[in-house]
């Protein structure tokens, strides 16, 4: 039965030494939240790297996973958002969709959040924004930032119904192969 079970890492402190009220380098979720937020702390504790190993806090680091939630938030905000779906967006849907949900079957969260990055940097260069394929990877968020998340699924379905209830859709693997590799001869 313990089979998943893993030693938990330590977070260090800012000062790369194990937090304690007697060298004073505690960071309190009471000092993040009101600046960052609640669901930027979660995604951060979770970006910072496996469970098993030792962290470091970096304050400057949970500003970086702010500005995620805020490029994922104005993408779904944008005027860009249509019903169509494109070839290249539901690629990226499906495969989103296919390596968060293994990730977090193996409890690798910072591997997932990486992964839906990567996501952003190649959906948001698109011409179009289909909703089918934004709805998808709200859900995929959803686990990392529930409150995020609620909002912009509220926004995508034009409902107050929770994504709590929602089913994830099924994964189409016909949009995870490409039809075409390019390999380099020297």
């Amino acid at each position: 039965p313990f089979l998943k079970l893993r030693a938990p890492g330590w977070i260090l402190g800012p000062d790369s030494r194990k937090m304690s009220k007697r060298w004073g380098n505690i960071v309190t979720p009471d000092d993040i939240v009101p600046k960052f937020g609640a669901d930027t702390l979660r995604v951060y504790e979770m970006f910072m790297g496996p469970f098993d190993r030792e962290k470091v806090w970096s304050t400057d680091a949970v500003s970086g996973c702010k500005r995620f939630l805020g490029r994922f938030h104005d993408m779904v905000f944008s005027d860009k958002v249509v019903e169509e779906e494109s070839l290249e967006a539901l690629k990226l849907a499906h495969r989103l969709q296919d390596f968060v949900t293994k990730d977090i079957e193996q409890f690798q969260f910072n591997t997932a959040i990486a992964r839906m990055m990567e996501f952003l940097n190649s959906f948001i260069p698109l011409s179009a924004y289909p909703r089918s394929c934004l709805k998808r990877a709200v859900q995929m968020v959803y686990p990392f930032a529930p409150h995020a998340a609620e909002e912009m699924w509220q926004e995508l379905t034009g409902s107050c119904d929770s994504i709590t209830y929602e089913p994830i859709p099924p994964i189409d693997s016909k949009y995870l192969v490409d039809d075409t590799a390019m390999y380099v001869i020297q």
